[in-house]
C-alpha cells in the first residue's frame, strides 16, 4: 500500500507549468553536460519528475530517494515542490503555484481526479510512490523493454557564454522544454509535520520554459549560458523532448539532457 499524504480538496484542472523567463549573468564554462542521451558518463534510462513539499511527512524518504537517484547519474531527476501543503503550518520555501499546476496537469494526462505526495512522474507516462526506488527502477525498465524510454538522442553542452542544445532524429512531434533548478539546498523545517527537521533537497526546479518545437527532424537551438548563473553554481537545468496530449496536458518524455553550472557540489 502506497502510504502517502493526498489533498483533501479536489482541484479543477489547471493548465501545465511552462513558463518562465531567462535570469542571470554568467556561467562557469566548466558546466558538467549530458552527452548523446547520457548523464554523468551513462546512458540515461529515463526521467523521473517527483512531487515533494516540505510540509508532508511522507516525504523526507522519497527526497533521499531522489538523492540516490542523482548520485547514481543514471535518470534526469527533478524536484518540483508544490503549495497545497501550505495550510498545515509551514510554508514550503521551494514551492511554486506553477509547480502544482503541472501535477495537477500530469494528474489529467493520467485520469486522476486528485494528486498525492510524494508522487513520481516516469517519463511523463506513469506514476509511482517517490519513495519506492525499486518500484522506479522497475517501471522505468519496463518502459524501456516496450519502446517507451527515451528514444530521441538529446545533447546539452555549456561552451563559452552559450548552452548549446541538439536534437537527433526521430518519429513523432514534441516540445522541447527547459527545467531549471537548484542543484543542492538544505532547509531547517520550523512548523507543520516536518517540524525540527533539517532537509537537504536536490533539483528543485525553479522554473520551466518552452524554448521550441521538435518535429521528427535533427533541430538545434541555443540559451546565453547566463542562464545558469543563479545560486552561484548551485544551479542546473535539464532538457526535456515531451510531447503534449492537448495544448495544456503534459505527455511522454521522448528524451532528455542536463547540464550544471559549475563544479559539482555536494552538502
Amino acid at each position: 500500500m502506497i502510504s502517502a499524504c493526498t489533498p483533501t480538496i479536489r482541484r479543477l484542472a489547471l493548465a501545465v507549468g511552462l513558463f518562465g523567463a531567462f535570469c542571470g549573468a554568467s556561467a562557469a564554462d566548466d558546466g558538467r553536460a549530458a552527452k548523446d542521451g547520457a548523464v554523468g558518463g551513462g546512458e540515461i534510462k529515463g526521467v523521473v519528475e517527483l512531487f515533494t513539499s516540505q510540509g508532508c511527512s511522507s516525504c523526507p524518504p522519497a527526497d533521499a530517494a531522489l538523492k540516490k537517484l542523482v548520485d547514481e547519474g543514471e535518470v534526469v531527476a527533478l524536484a518540483y515542490h508544490v503549495d497545497y501543503w501550505n495550510y498545515l503550518g509551514w510554508a514550503d520555501t521551494l514551492a511554486s503555484k506553477e509547480n502544482t499546476e503541472r501535477q495537477y496537469a500530469y494528474a489529467r494526462m493520467l485520469g486522476r481526479y486528485g494528486v498525492y505526495t510524494p508522487q513520481a512522474i516516469l517519463n511523463g507516462r506513469d506514476h509511482a510512490n517517490g519513495a519506492d526506488l525499486p518500484a522506479i527502477r522497475n517501471r522505468l525498465a519496463l518502459m524501456d523493454e516496450k519502446g517507451k524510454g527515451l528514444s530521441v538522442p538529446v545533447d546539452a553542452s555549456i561552451g563559452g557564454d552559450e548552452i548549446s542544445i541538439k536534437v537527433g532524429a526521430g518519429k513523432g512531434r514534441a516540445n522541447v522544454v527547459v527545467v531549471y533548478f537548484d542543484r543542492a539546498r538544505v532547509v531547517k523545517v520550523e512548523k507543520g509535520e516536518n517540524s525540527g527537521k533539517e532537509i537537504a533537497y536536490w533539483h528543485a526546479v525553479r522554473d520551466i520554459q518552452t524554448i521550441g518545437m521538435w518535429e521528427g527532424k535533427p533541430a538545434e537551438f541555443t540559451l546565453p549560458a547566463s542562464v545558469l548563473i543563479e545560486g552561484q553554481g548551485n544551479s542546473g537545468c535539464a532538457v526535456l523532448l515531451q510531447s503534449m496530449k492537448d495544448k495544456e496536458t503534459p505527455g511522454a518524455i521522448i528524451g532528455a539532457a542536463t547540464v550544471l553550472a559549475g563544479p559539482q557540489g555536494k552538502l
